[in-house]
């Protein structure tokens, strides 16, 4: 522990953003990074807990050794910080970005104080490890001869293949779009995280002998069974990618669209590549002069907003079913929980109109193009609240209420019954496979991130990609130095 008094004396400071009219002009990130000085103020303030609950069951999900790295930044060793934390995250300029930090929610500040800002400090030691050369190729020091085949380039997709091919095994990774990183790269703004980050990592793995192959959509181009044949091991990571129903009528009205269509298109259009998509085929969509309802309450919804306001929209709307939260938390009630609470997104912040507790009846058109959105209150069961219904003028709407499953084509109708799908009681979809060996019920077939837990966060998939990393090498060389 650094400063003992560090959390007395100091309060929590986090990077401030541009100003909305300014940030709304640019698709860049627009978070102005603390001085290094500052971080080591904010990494002075963790208490150094006996039971550090930040990474413990409700806290980091890849176990990063927070209060180790807090304490190698308040000294300046910057150098160890870097090597503590890249040696539980692959990707922590990636988390250090978007992940919503559960780490900070289960603080032990948190109970009394606020917490350590700690996604704060760790996006610091990432790009510290950017400026300083650390991003470079690790290569392993002999090679297996054994050669692994991963299905998707997402965030588990990805770790997966940086731990197995510093094991020392051939790894080959399957992508059907034109550029690597999943939904990373296409799901998630620029003005989020910048996709040079990805590029940046593509370039250390391809070093470290990772060969990725890019429009190659496995189950349709490409047979999985070839895959079996040739490699000693597939890892499935197709993410979970299908759309949940919304069963909203009115949804086939020009003018509707699933979230991720306009998401991965406006990536695509941002990286100057043509907006065609395998997974996400759309006409052009551009939010210029309209109004704009937005269904969902998460941050899918929020990526809409923020991506609408950039595009010009005249107004943005969101609509959530959920009742509003409180202001505040009852700490000792949730603690060390994630808290339900009124949070704001930056994107929200650029002037979204919200109503909560509120479901959407219809769509409504004329001509086959979408006019207007007719919604109604509801109550605490989300049933319909007769007498409150109204009309908000909409020319586009997008529907951003989670993901069900990985999609139905491709990898999952080849190989049909040979793998056990589990459903969940709201009728989501996952492969089987447990979270000891990542195996599935197809022969050297395992699987991991979103495609096997459901849908998540990118740091959950990071860990999933870790852990079938560990168990893919002690499957092919009966034991294994991979850390889980």
């Amino acid at each position: 522990m650094g400063k003992v008094t560090g959390f007395l004396e100091i309060d929590r400071q986090t990077p401030k953003y541009q100003p909305a009219s300014d940030r709304i002009r640019h698709f860049k990130e627009f978070t102005i990074p603390l001085e290094d000085g500052e971080v080591v103020k904010q990494a002075a303030r963790c208490m150094d807990c006996g039971i550090p609950f930040c990474h413990g069951p409700t806290g980091c999900p890849v176990n990063n050794q927070i209060p180790d790295w807090n304490d190698l930044v308040y000294n300046g060793d910057w150098d160890n910080a870097i090597r503590n934390l890249h040696s539980t995250n692959n990707f922590p300029e990636i988390t250090g970005r978007i992940c919503p930090a559960p780490c900070e929610e289960a603080c032990t500040l948190n109970l009394e104080d606020v917490p350590v800002a700690i996604k704060t400090v760790e996006q610091a030691i990432a790009d510290k490890a950017y400026e300083s050369g650390y991003v470079v190729p690790q290569p392993a020091a002999t090679k297996t001869g054994k050669k692994v085949a991963i299905i998707g380039s997402g965030p588990a997709g990805l770790a997966a293949a940086q731990q197995l091919g510093r094991a020392g095994h051939e790894v080959h990774v399957f992508e059907r779009e034109a550029r690597i990183g999943g939904l990373m790269r296409y799901g998630i703004p620029d003005f989020k995280m910048e996709k040079r980050y990805i590029d940046a990592r593509q370039k250390q793995m391809e070093g470290e002998g990772v060969t990725f192959h890019v429009n190659v959509n496995v189950g349709v181009d490409k047979p999985v069974a070839e895959l079996i044949e040739e490699f000693d091991a597939v890892l499935y990571c197709g993410g979970s990618e299908k759309p949940r129903e919304a069963g909203i009528p009115g949804g086939d009205l020009a003018g509707v669209h699933p979230a991720m269509n306009y998401l991965v298109q406006q990536n695509k259009r941002v990286a100057g590549e043509n907006i065609g998509s395998v997974a996400w085929a759309s006409e052009p969509i551009v939010a210029n002069g309209k109004h704009v309802v937005v269904v969902g309450g998460g941050d899918t919804a929020s990526d809409c907003i923020g991506t609408a306001f950039r595009q010009g929209a005249v107004k943005v709307t969101q609509l959530d079913i959920r009742p509003q939260p409180p202001e505040k938390e009852d700490k000792l009630a949730v603690w060390p929980y994630w808290a339900t609470k009124m949070r704001t997104s930056s994107s929200q912040a650029e002037g979204a109109q919200r109503e909560f507790q509120v479901a959407t009846l219809e769509f409504i058109g004329e001509n086959g193009q979408l006019t207007h959105v007719k919604c109604c209150e509801v109550d605490e069961k989300r049933e319909p609240i007769a007498g409150t219904e109204f009309y908000i003028r909409a020319d586009l709407a997008f529907i951003a209420i989670g993901f069900s499953g990985p999609l139905e084509d491709g990898v999952i109708a080849e190989l049909g019954d040979k793998l056990q799908i589990d459903v969940d009681r709201r009728g989501g979809t996952s492969v089987h496979a447990n979270d000891l060996d990542y195996r599935t019920t197809t022969d050297k077939v395992f699987a991991a991130g979103d495609a096997r837990r459901g849908q998540s966060l990118v740091v959950w998939a990071i860990r999933e990609g870790r852990q079938a990393a560990h168990a893919i090498d002690k499957f092919l060389m009966g034991e294994t130095v991979l850390p889980r």
